[in-house]
């Protein structure tokens, strides 16, 4: 990030120390003093006053969900940053869905909000590690409901480091439909049908 990008920055928290916070980190990078916003009115206030070109808010605040700043600021030619305690994909997801370009969770490093700061003003997407791991995470619960019952159980056992004479004991099949099982697997978790790989997903499964 260079210190010449002239962006207008406004910060939308309802924790004045947080804000304080945020603004001594873009002032760390040679970003102009942000304005600030503690409600949606204020917020709304600011942006029919002036050029807001970069905004980063919370999603939670005390007059509202931030969530709902983001259209009117998007269609004022805002750039939106989400910076926000809420971890989950279903809420990740739909701010992504609400034209934000950029989120990062209160538990990332800051480093990460310096990234999507980078990102967003080139106008590239940002997820922080937190984020995208949120996203990673349940996009492989899903797949996992894809699996029936004894795939299932073929992946735990797998998991748990049983061979595939173990797997196959346990039970009462062939190696042979243990090994077609571990292709049906494969296909229904978008894995190459490499069995280290599928064991190396089971492991991790297993210990989720």
């Amino acid at each position: 990030m260079e210190a010449s990008i002239a962006f207008t920055v406004l910060l939308v928290d309802d924790h004045p120390a947080v804000r304080q916070g945020l603004a001594a980190l873009l002032a760390s990078k040679g970003l102009p003093s942000p304005l600030q916003a503690s409600t949606f009115e204020e917020a709304r206030a600011i942006a029919d006053d002036n050029k807001v070109d970069l905004a980063v808010i919370d999603l939670s605040l005390e007059s509202g969900n931030g969530l709902d700043l983001v259209p009117d600021l998007a269609c004022r030619g805002a750039r939106v940053i989400v910076y926000s305690m809420f971890e989950d994909a279903r809420t990740i997801r739909r701010s992504l869905q609400y034209w934000v370009l950029g989120y990062v969770t209160k538990r990332d490093d800051p480093a990460c909000l310096l990234e999507a700061v980078d990102h967003v003003c080139r106008g590239e997407p940002y997820l922080s590690v937190r984020a995208a791991n949120a996203l990673k995470e349940a996009d492989g619960a899903e797949q996992d409901k894809k699996l029936s019952e004894r795939e299932q159980q073929v992946l735990s056992l797998m998991g748990q480091g049983e061979s595939n004479i173990g797997i196959a004991a346990a039970l009462g099949i062939s190696v042979r439909t243990v090994e077609t099982y571990y292709a049906r697997i494969s296909e229904k978790l978008g894995l190459s049908l490499s069995v280290r790989e599928l064991r190396k997903y089971a492991i991790r499964h297993a210990n989720e």
